[in-house]
């Protein structure tokens, strides 16, 4: 056996470990959580989905062969069918939110901004807060601290794919059309979908 299918039968194997592992790193996890959505589980479970999805495609390139899991999410159908050395990526992230507290919302945007009305109401003032808001704060610092601005989170979707390196505001006019499940590489879904699946 030539060294190059040695290595390719030891990344199958490694593979294959990081799915045992990711598995009971999950179980642990559910096993030990007290409360819906938590962040440890929802972090577990999205290990356990990308570990089993280079799994598959690995299994596939080596042995011609696939898994029988099918991961929430991955409905590619005909899955990755882009460069394997991509020049570029895509990122593309859709997080739901409820705007649980309003009140709470403006008093957040008051803060950052002195020029909103104190104590204002109504559909507009809601809206410019929440434009401070997403103005003032990473998006990612957004969901880690949803409750504190007034917000519930909803499902969330983050999709990485393989793109062309593009130019400077070459797609901000229409930023998410096209996207191509072909060029998917990875996608992660967070949905109480799931959590309602697992207490089944």
């Amino acid at each position: 056996m030539s060294d190059a299918a040695q290595l390719t039968i030891t990344e199958v194997r490694a593979a294959a470990e990081a799915v045992k592992a990711a598995i009971d790193r999950h179980l642990q996890a559910v096993s030990s959580s007290t409360e819906p959505g938590d962040p440890v589980v929802v972090h577990a479970y999205e290990e356990l989905a990308a570990a089993a999805i280079a799994y598959d495609q690995i299994l596939y390139e080596v042995y011609d062969e696939v898994t029988p899991f099918e991961i929430p999410g991955d409905e590619s159908g005909t899955g990755y069918q882009g460069p394997e050395q991509p020049e570029a990526i895509s990122v593309l992230i859709r997080r739901d939110y409820l705007i649980a507290d309003p009140k709470r919302l403006r008093a957040q945007a008051e803060r950052v901004d002195e020029a909103l009305t104190p104590g204002g109401g109504g559909e507009s003032e809601v809206t410019a807060a929440i434009g401070v808001l997403f103005g003032e704060y990473e998006p990612d610092e957004i969901a880690a601290r949803a409750e504190e601005f007034g917000l519930e989170e909803g499902d969330s979707t983050l999709w990485v794919s393989a793109t062309d390196p593009a130019e400077p505001g070459e797609w901000l006019p229409e930023p998410f059309e096209g996207a191509d499940p072909e060029l998917l590489i990875c996608r992660f879904d967070v949905s109480e979908v799931y959590d309602d699946e697992l207490d089944d």
